[in-house]
């Protein structure tokens, strides 16, 4: 498996729009792209630091995954995600290194990457995103 890079680390967030303020009059980073999922209670705010992202997750409804982390006093640093090169590949690999994955297979995330997670119990408790990029990119 070839990981090209630290893709993003992503945040939740009660409010991506009230979070913004930190990130971008804070720290001065400019806001890429915010994104919605019709399929997924969730809203995205995307940061580029560099040649990584940081990534502002937030339910959207009251019994979203995220909003109920953030209510169980869960939110702040969730995950890390690496680009890789091949997902399937990566994947392949995993599984026959014995690695459980969240993921068996790859689904669409953010700006189209296809992405699978590896089950944190084999991550020392780090919740690990994979992450391949579309053709020419995932980001302006």
């Amino acid at each position: 498996m070839k990981i090209k890079r630290i893709e993003h680390v992503g945040v939740i967030v009660k409010d991506v729009d009230k979070s913004r303020r930190l990130w971008e009059d804070c720290f001065g980073i400019k806001l890429d792209s915010v994104e919605e999922n019709p399929q997924r209670p969730v809203k995205l705010a995307l940061y580029p630091v560099g040649e990584s992202m940081v990534e502002l997750i937030a339910g959207t409804t009251p019994d979203s995954k995220h909003a109920r982390m953030i209510a169980e006093g869960k939110g702040g640093l969730n995950h890390i995600c690496f680009e890789v090169e091949n997902i399937d590949e990566a994947l392949a690999e995993l599984k026959s290194k014995g690695v459980p994955l969240l993921d068996q297979t790859p689904r669409i995330g953010h700006a189209g990457c296809r992405i699978a997670f590896i089950d944190p119990s084999a991550t020392e408790n780090c919740l690990i995103e994979l992450a391949e990029l579309p053709p020419g990119g995932a980001h302006a």
